[in-house]
This record gives structure tokens, sequence and C-alpha cells, in this order.
């Protein structure tokens, strides 16, 4: 940079020099030398002024030209060189000013002058050189930074001065928060140079320093950026009253600066014509006031400026060019009927003479339906026709000089409603039939007038149903606004059914449509076609030749319970249309019907057509059961797909089967999923085939199979595959003789269950339980517990008698070990007989279950069962033998000794004793606690001949007695 600023000058100097030495040559010098009187400095401006004269200047005045130079730091160092022309009077003081682009107190400047005639060809000498410099003191501790406060516009260039004590060092400056650099000069002054500077604030941009060695942390200064100064744009005047001229612009940016730096710019009207010159009081506008001089040409000049800057526009013009009509006042608006109204105003006018445009506008809903132009002298009116009935409309006028048009007056306006009038279109209907238990339901359906066809608010419909086959028969049905549709439930006669739309004017021209009796049973081929994303297109072949035109109609919402049912009117020339709709989606079934209209107003079911906007690949697969199940084959089967849910139409369906063995059959083919799993592929072409035979299988195996449907946009989901393991190849005979076995047996159990009670009663009946009976409570209240029941409390079981003999009433006592599981049917050998010798005796002896373990366990007797075993202990009694035969009572004995000696007679031996130790006299008096035996007794039948046996001390007991006839 340093040598960029040095090598400029030097440059310079050389031409200089050049041309002085060829001046030399060519000429003499020039005698006239300028004399310098003054150079002074403005250092806030940065500018240098220079004031010279020429003396000895001979003639009154002297074109010349004279060449200024000015050098830095030292003369030879010239930066600048300037050639200056202008006349030049007798003893005149000639001025010339410079702007440095460096501060003037960082560096020392010199100047100097030359002159020569305008037309000459050498130059006079040099004047003397003049210092130019801006005392400045500076602490060696201390850093100063020039310009302060400078104040430029944005997009300028400037350069800053640093002053650096001589004890500083290590200088940095930062803008704002950024680090700026700066290139050394000498060793005492730096320079920063800064280009393109922008507006940041109108409170101006830091710039601060910081320096080692300092006695401030910071040194600062700031640069006041202003926004450019713009020049006034659309500068205007114009009058409305010729009293006042209004005169606005557009101001442009603001240029003001805080802390007083600069104000807002100022603007200024000068016209020539009248000289006058007047400051405005506002940044856009200004009233000028027209004086009675009746001027009609104005030459305006607006000039704006601030303190940097200064910028002006004109205008020229003729005042009656130049005149801004008042709106139209005392507007009027009158409505003459449903389509007409009349439109009144008046003007500001001037006179007869004075001839205005005026401009009429009809608005409806913002937007302009009607426009006009009517010449106006004083008052003007317009008739609007051609209205909608019950209609909001809005009509304004705004008007101009006829003659010299300059701009529009502001609009006057005026809202206004046309009344009603009778709907004045036919309601677009539609109906659906359906058979219902020998009836027709039939819906019927319209759209709503548009409200240019309404004419009014609709209140009501009005339905008329008249029997074709009855003519004087008919119905009137009203359904209230705003109800789109009804439903009718008529027989199988031909009806007529008309419709109309009512306001509070009149009622609609009706609408017709005929019933045939076979309306709802029309069957007919269903065609498939391809939509698109726009929709549909429907084409057909007429059916007759004198139809009166054709209805397609389809559900806009085909899945969804209501169908949202939408049909479409065409003429009897067209055979074909468009169908499309914001409520079509992909993947969703559409039908299409289309109906013949005939002259009869009966519209008869001509085709069906089908399709999808946009086809997708199934979104499920079907539910697959299993059956026939055998160990190598099983059948799979599937219901049919509701339509309505189908995302496309199903093409078929693909069976995939996995296995361990992968052995596919000859049908199927190997395949990969995108999953990467093989298996084979089984293709069913049919859709409406909804079974498959998987055949060639291996019993006990796991296979695992899946069903998919397939479209034209791919197949469904690749779902979890089902398992399944083939049964063994002979399970099923297993199966045929198990089953009817297991049916066998728990019809058994059925039928013992259903006879339980009888099995119960024939095999094992109930036995009676004595410890439940009453006679128990006469044991109780004896003393001794331990104390036999008397054999006459008891009722024994029924006894076959086997003879009687006579005989005394003895007692027998017999030595053994009866017990349950050791006793025989045979009598016992160690039993004497009759007539004293050992041998066989007719002895019976059976069980007695009524002594059960459950009896001895209640604790009701003095008995302790318990099983018979080979110990010490013996069997006694429970009381001495003589106070045994006291239980047979005198009555009870005379019986038996009275009994007749022909009877056979039987002796009844119980087991009541236990296993008693010690000796069986000690019974009586202290009987020890009993010890179990056994779990129940034994009884025998006795002969009634057979004698009386010993009574030995250490013998088992038995007692014995003797029955006669008919005891039990």
């Amino acid at each position: 940079m340093s040598f960029s600023v040095v090598l400029h000058p030097a440059f310079l100097l050389v031409v200089l020099s050049l041309k002085t030495s060829l001046s030399e040559v060519l000429g003499e010098t020039f005698q006239l030398t300028p004399e310098i009187l003054t150079v002074s400095v403005q250092s806030k401006l940065q500018q240098v002024n220079l004031q010279w004269t020429v003396p000895n200047l001979t003639h009154q005045e002297l074109k010349m030209v004279f060449q200024i130079e000015i050098s830095r730091i030292n003369t030879s160092n010239i930066i600048w060189v300037e050639n200056y022309s202008t006349t030049v009077k007798w003893n005149q003081v000639l001025h010339w000013n410079w702007k440095s682009e460096i501060p003037l107190e960082c560096v020392t400047h010199f100047i100097r002058i030359r002159a020569m005639e305008a037309d000459g060809k050498s130059w006079s000498n040099w004047s003397s050189w003049k210092e130019v410099s801006v005392q400045v003191s500076i602490a060696p501790n201390m850093l100063l930074i020039f310009p302060e406060n400078k104040l430029l516009e944005e997009g300028s260039n400037v350069t800053m001065c640093l002053l650096h004590g001589q004890y500083l060092y290590n200088v940095s400056c930062m803008l704002q928060e950024e680090p700026i650099l700066g290139e050394q000069l000498d060793s005492r002054v730096s320079l920063i140079k800064l280009n393109n500077v922008v507006f940041l604030s109108d409170s101006g941009t830091n710039i601060y320093c910081q320096a080692m060695n300092a006695t401030k942390k910071l040194f600062g200064t700031v640069l006041f950026v202003s926004k450019v100064l713009e020049e006034p744009k659309n500068f205007s005047c114009e009058t409305q009253d010729f009293k006042t001229l209004k005169c606005s612009w557009e101001p442009g940016v603001d240029t003001a600066l805080a802390w007083s730096q600069q104000d807002p710019q100022s603007y200024t009207l000068y016209e020539s014509f009248s000289g006058r010159r007047e400051v405005s009081d506002h940044r856009n506008s200004h009233n000028w006031k027209i004086t009675e001089d009746s001027q009609e040409t104005y030459n305006f000049t607006l000039t704006t400026e601030n303190k940097l800057r200064k910028r002006s526009v004109n205008i020229i013009f003729n005042l009656t060019h130049r005149v801004h009509q008042k709106a139209p006042h005392d507007v009027t608006l009158e409505t003459i009927d449903a389509t007409k109204a009349n439109m009144t105003w008046k003007v500001y006018s001037r006179g007869d003479n004075y001839l205005l445009l005026c401009q009429v506008e009809l608005q409806h809903e913002r937007e302009v339906i009607h426009e006009h132009k009517v010449s106006v002298h004083m008052s003007a009116s317009y008739l609007f026709s051609d209205l909608e009935p019950d209609t909001e409309y809005k009509a304004r006028v705004r008007c101009a000089d006829a003659n010299h048009f300059w701009k529009w007056s502001d609009w006057a306006q005026k809202e206004f409603s046309t009344p009603e009038a009778a709907p004045s279109q036919a309601l677009d209907v539609w109906r659906q039939v359906r058979s219902e238990n020998g009836s027709h339901v039939v819906t019927l359906f319209w759209k709503p007038l548009l409200k240019s066809q309404a004419n009014g608010k609709i209140i009501s419909y009005n339905i008329v149903v008249e029997n074709q086959d009855q003519p004087s028969e008919s119905e009137h049905y009203s359904v209230r606004a705003p109800t789109l549709g009804t439903q009718l439930i008529l027989d199988q006669s031909s009806y007529k059914i008309h419709i109309t739309a009512n306001n509070s004017v009149g009622m609609s021209p009706e609408s017709v449509m005929a019933l045939s009796n076979d309306s709802g049973h029309e069957e007919v081929h269903e065609k498939r076609i391809k939509g698109t994303k726009d929709g549909f297109h429907i084409s057909w072949e007429p059916f007759s030749e004198d139809a009166l035109g054709y209805v397609v109609d389809w559900c806009a919402h085909s899945r969804d319970q209501h169908c949202d049912l939408q049909w479409k009117n065409l003429g009897p020339n067209i055979t074909s249309t468009n169908i499309s709709s914001d409520a079509f989606k992909p993947g969703v079934r559409y039908t299409f019907r289309i109906f013949e209209k005939s002259t009869q107003q009966n519209a008869q079911l001509l085709e069906k057509q089908t399709g999808y906007t946009q086809e997708l690949a199934p979104l499920e697969n079907p539910k697959v059961t299993i059956s026939n199940f055998t160990s190598n084959s099983f059948i799979l089967s599937w219901p049919t797909y509701d339509s309505n849910f189908q995302s496309a139409f199903i093409e078929g369906y693909r069976v995939y089967l996995k296995s361990k063995e992968m052995q596919c059959h000859p049908k199927g083919k190997r395949t990969i999923l995108p999953d990467n799993s093989v298996l084979c592929e089984y293709e069913i072409r049919d859709p409406d085939e909804k079974a498959f035979t998987v055949e060639n299988l291996l019993p006990e195996s796991l296979y695992e199979f899946l069903v998919t449907p397939y479209t034209s946009a791919g197949q469904g989901p690749n779902e979890t595959f089902t398992k399944v393991t083939t049964p063994d190849e002979n399970s099923h005979m297993l199966l045929k003789i198990i089953l009817p076995m297991t049916l066998f047996i728990l019809l058994i159990i059925i039928v013992c269950y259903w006879k339980s009670q009888w099995v119960k009663e024939k095999c094992y009946p109930d036995i009676p339980n004595p410890y439940k009976s009453s006679i128990l409570s006469l044991i109780k209240s004896k003393k001794n517990p331990h104390l036999i029941m008397n054999v006459k409390d008891c009722i024994p079981d029924v006894l076959e008698v086997i003879n009687k003999v006579e005989g005394p009433k003895t007692q027998c006592i017999v030595s053994g070990k009866p017990h349950a599981e050791d006793v025989s049917i045979k009598p016992p050998s160690s039993v004497p007989t009759e007539d004293g010798l050992s041998g066989p005796v007719p002895f019976i002896f059976f069980e007695n279950f009524t002594y059960d373990q459950s009896a001895f366990d209640s604790g009701s007797h003095g008995l302790v069962p318990g099983p018979l075993k080979d110990t010490p202990c013996q069997l006694g009694l429970l009381t001495p033998p003589d106070k045994l035969l006291n239980v047979l009572e005198k009555d009870y004995m005379k019986s038996l000794a009275e009994s007749p000696t022909e009877e056979t007679s039987l002796i009844y031996v119980s087991q009541l004793a236990s296993h008693m130790c010690g000796d069986k006299d000690s019974l009586a008096t202290n009987p020890p606690m009993p010890v179990h035996c056994s779990e129940y007794k034994m009884q025998m039948a006795v002969p009634g001949t057979f004698p009386p046996l010993a009574l030995s001390e250490n013998s088992s007991l038995t007692s014995t007695i003797f029955l006669g006839q008919g005891e039990q």
C-alpha cells in the first residue's frame, strides 16, 4: 500500500519534469509567476484551502491555466497534480481547495503553484513550497485516532490515521467486534483503510484500539455512516378547488443520525416563474397556495439535502390539466324489480360548459360484473339490468375531467339487494330402487339449486306421487330444506313422481321421474374398466334411438355404509363421459351404472362398469381352513372376498408350501421370497376357485403353508406361515377302533350313573348301624360303660333255624381265635360232641357286619375293636360268668323252657369279648382299659342239643346263647 502511494507521485513527478524540460526547449519561461497568499486547513473536512494572486498582471483579465502540486511528508513525494483554468482579473484573489484522503493531523503536506496563459506554450516558474500541517501534540503513552466522529455516506471509503506515542507498541484495532489491520506509514503513524463502509446503526459504528504501555485501556472514535440520500420519486402536484395545489412525492429512506450528527433531510419547493421558495413541513407532501394572478403554468423544483448530499427533481404543468375531481355526492339507488335497479348521483361542476366523465361499476362478491362510462355536467343516472334475484350488489361511481384527464376522483358507492323471485330451474333429481317384502323402496335424491337458479331461499321441496295404474290416486309429501332426499315405500304398480322446489315467491319447474313395476329388478352384465388418477372414462352403446338422455350414477364412498350417491345427467347424443372426483382414492372399487331415460321419463339400466383409479396389492390374505387331513394330503379352502373391500381385481391365488424335504409337486415350482426363503409355489389362476389340495406329503412331517391373492399390482402380504404336521399312516385305523370303544365306555358310565341307585340297592344295600340306635342310650345310663348289652335289647338279623332239640339252657364256651381272615365255613374240630368225643359238630359261623370299625371307633359301647393277634392276652368275658347268666331274664328263660321239644333250636354265639390280660375274676371289680383286638365279630349258630362246656380260667370265652324258636 505504501509502495503504491509513493510510486504514483513519483511517476507524476517524472512526467512533469519532462514537460518542464520540453517547455524550456520549445519556448521561453512565462513571466507571470503566481504568488501564494494563504494556505488554510479545515481539519473536520480534511480540506486544504489555497489563496493566491498574479502580480504584475497588465491585462484587465486574462485566461490562464494554473498547475498545482501537492507533496506529502517531503517535497519530493508528490501525490497530487491538478490544472485549474480560469479567467483572472487584475488584482484578483483566486481560491482553490483540495480534500485529502488522509487526515491532515497525521502527516505534513506541501503545496506549490505555477501559471501559463491559456493558449501559451510555456509555464512560469514555480512558487515556493508552502507547508501544510496541523500541529498535534501527543504524550509518549497516548494513542490518537483521526478523523474524530467522521460523518460519511454508506458505501464510501475512509482512511483512518493512528498517531502513536513513542512508548507504545503492539497496537491493535477493532471495528465493532471485527479486527482490522493497518499499514505503517512511519514509525509513529499508521493508516487503516476501510472500503465500502456499511450502515449498521443510526448511533454510529465504533472503532477502538489498544496498545501496550498505554495510559488508557482503550482508545477509539465513531464513524457516523449515513444512508445514501435518495432522489424524491413520483413528484406531482394537483388541485381540486383551484385554490390550493397539493404536491406530493415519495421521500425515500430517512438519513437522520443520532447524537445530532445529522438531521432528517429537508425538502424545499421552488417555483421558477414566481420565484417563490417554500420549505415543506412534511417529508412527503406540501400545500402550495394559488395566488389570484391567474397563473396557469407552474415550474416546480423539489430539492432534498442533508450534510453530505443534495438532490432535486423538476416538473412543469398547466394548472387546468392537473385537476383532481372530488367524489360524486348525493348517490341514490332504487330497485325496480328482482332484475333491475336505478342509480343517480351529482358532481361538483364549474358550470354547464364544464364536462365530466364518470365511470359506473357494479360489483358482486368483490368482482366487477358490469362497467360503463357516462358524460355528466351536473347530475346523472344509470339503470342496471339483468340482475339476479335475491343477490347483494355494490354500485359505485367516480368522475374526472373529460377534456384534460388527470386522474379519477375517489369512489362514491352504494350497496343494495334485489328481491326474491320464483326458482327458475328444475331440480336435478335421481332415485335408487330396491325390492323389499313385495314392495318398492324408492330413495329420492336431488341436488341443491345454484343461487342463480333458486332466486331466493329454498324453504321446502314438494313431492307428488301418481299411481299410473290408478290415476285417481296420488300422494303429496313435503320435505323441509335443506334436506336433499327422502324415502318412499310403494307397491309394485307403475308410478310417476313430480318434485319441485319452493321459496317465498313461488315454486320451480317440476322434475318428473317414472317407475315401472319391474324397476329395481334389472340384471345386467358387469364390465371391468381401468381408471386413471384423474378419474374414469365411461362409454356405452345406446339401447334405443328415442332416448331422452342418460344418467350415470356411482357411490362416492363405496366402502362406507353411507354411499353418498352421485349422478351425472347427459344428453341423448352423448354415449361417453369422463367421471372425476376428489373423493376417488387408490385401491377402492367404484361401480358405475348407466341408465337410459325414455320418453316416458322411465330409466332403464343398460350397463354396470366397475374399476379402480389405481389398483393396489391386496392388503390381507384370506382366512384358510384345513379339511380332509390325511397322512399324505390335506385340502386348503378359504372364503370369498367382499368385492367392495378388494384393493384390486383378484387375478388368482398363490399357495406357498415349505418343508424340510423341499420336494415340490409337478404342478408347483421352486421360488424365492423377498426374505430369501426357498419354498414351493402353486398358482391358482382362477380367482373363483377357493380350494387347493396339497398332495404327495410324507406322514409325520412338518409343513408350513401360506395362501395369498395376487392382482395386477402385486400379491398379498408375506405373513407368518401356518404350521401343520401330517399324522401317521395307521393313526386313522387306531382312530376307528379307539373312538367306538371310547363312545361305548362312555355310554356304560352314563347308564350306570343314571341307574346308580338301583345298582346300589341290588349289589350292596345299606346295613343298619346299631350304634345309631336308641338302645345306646340305655348303655350310657349304666355306671360301668364296659357292661355288655342285653340280648333282649338288640334285634338280631334274620336267623335260619336248623333244628330244635329239648335240653337245658346251657352255656357253651368254645376255645378259638375267630377272625375275619381266619374263620372258615367248616365247624371247628376242637369242639366236643354230645358224647364227649372229638369229632365234627354241626356249627355254623357267619359274620355280623353290624360291629364294624366305625361303630367301635364311635366309643358308644365298652368294646374296643382290634385285630386278633397271637399275643399273651386271652379272650375273656367282659363280666364274670355268674353275672353273664343274669342277662337272661326270667320271662326270656321261661319262654325257652316252655318251647316244644319238637321245635328246632339254634344257639346264637356272638363274640363280645376282647383281648384282656389278667385274672377273669378281677374284671368285675376293676376292669382294665381294653385293647383293640378285632375290626368285627364272628357269629356262630350251635345246635340246641350241644352239651354245656366246661369253663376254665385260662380259656378264651365266647358267649353262647341258646335261642328258642321265634326268638330273634
